[in-house]
Parts: C-alpha cells; structure tokens; sequence
C-alpha cells in the first residue's frame, strides 16, 4: 500500500512540472514548451518567398522538408535584428507542421512547478496577450512563457505554405 502511494504522489508531481526551453530576445528572456521543440540550429541563409511578412524570413530544407522561417525579433517589433554566432533557429513540431524560429540566443532548460507560473497581468487591450501561457519567476529571472500554437495562427502558416508551394 505504501509503494502505491509513494508511485501516486511522484505521478502528481509530473504533472505539475513542465520543462521549457529558455531563450533571449532583445534583452528579455522567454520560454516555449520542450516538448514542442525538435532541434537547435545555427542560423543560416533562407530562400525569400516574395510578398511574404517581414518577419517571415523565407524557408529552407531541413532533410527533405521545406520549413518556414520565423524571426520572432521582428515578430515582436524588438528592433534590428542581428545574426552572429549566438543566433540561434529553435526548430518547432507544431501539429503536423514544422517551424523555425530565431531568437538570439538558447540558454538552458528550465524546470517549473505550477505554482512559478503566473497568469499574464490583462494590458486592457493595449497589448496581445493571448499567446502567454503566463510568467514564470526562478530566483532571480522573470521568464516569459509563450503559448506558440496561438503566436503561430494557421492563417500565417496558410499564407507561408501557399507561397512554398508557388
């Protein structure tokens, strides 16, 4: 009866962690679910599809698969964007689809507990906040957690997969 009660009480504690892949944009930290990452890639030249956003970079192949690159500096209107040695793609499985996103740099994994994860403060409507899936606080670090299938709306990937495919 104890092995069972001591299996119940580690089965709730996974559940309530969840692992995130901590990166940097324009000097702020952010996180995305683990589980919707599929590799780290340095960055690299894309092919430009025309008429596409800024923020859409272009695409390249990744072993046979045409992905679509996102850079989230524009996306979020942080500035200029630079690409150096710490410039990073986070390859998203997101669905069905793969993506890429650039960030500037990939610190580590981060571990958080329920209770280190607060609900985004409302902005009355000045500021979208609908693709946080809150803030997370870690000693001394303020991580901001995306919600990436919300950031990511269909209709953009709709508008990438369309011109891929001109």
């Amino acid at each position: 009866m104890l092995q069972l009660t001591v299996q119940r009480e580690q089965v709730s504690t996974l559940v309530e962690t969840a692992e995130f892949l901590a990166f940097m944009l324009g000097g702020e930290e952010y996180g995305v679910d683990i589980q919707k990452v599929q590799e780290l890639r340095g960055y690299e030249a894309v092919t430009r599809i025309a008429n596409s956003p800024e923020y859409i970079k272009g695409v390249v192949n990744l072993r046979g698969v045409i992905v679509p690159i996102i850079d989230m500096r524009i996306k979020f209107n942080i500035g200029t964007p630079t690409y150096d040695q710490f410039t990073v793609v986070i390859v998203l499985n997101i669905g069905k689809r793969v993506i890429g996103m650039v960030v500037d740099s990939v610190s580590d994994v981060i571990a958080l507990n329920v209770d280190q994860i607060k609900p985004a403060p409302p902005m009355g409507g000045l500021v979208e906040t609908n693709y946080l899936t809150g803030i997370a606080t870690l000693d001394e670090r303020m991580v901001i957690l995306l919600e990436i299938e919300r950031l990511i709306l269909s209709s953009e990937l709709g508008l990438i997969e369309a011109a891929a495919a001109a």
